[in-house]
């Protein structure tokens, strides 16, 4: 079952918060992981998150926009 838009959201501040400034590397390795293995279900959510990312990354500073 494909997750909502806030799951998505809620997703990508996850990985901003584990990943901080790498989260968008992180991002393509697990689609590189999923699509590895053949996971298309899980290779399409991952996919939507990245952009989520990018509307969240200072890329500036390699931090979120806002404080977590």
């Amino acid at each position: 079952m494909p997750l909502t838009d806030w799951e998505i959201w809620a997703c990508a501040q996850q990985v901003i918060k584990q990943h901080k400034g790498k989260a968008p590397l992180h991002c393509a390795l697990r689609i590189a992981e999923l699509a590895t293995g053949g996971d298309q279900e899980g290779v399409q959510t991952w996919q939507a998150i990245p952009a989520k990312v990018d509307q969240l990354m200072d890329y500036r500073s390699g931090r979120p926009l806002s404080r977590q």
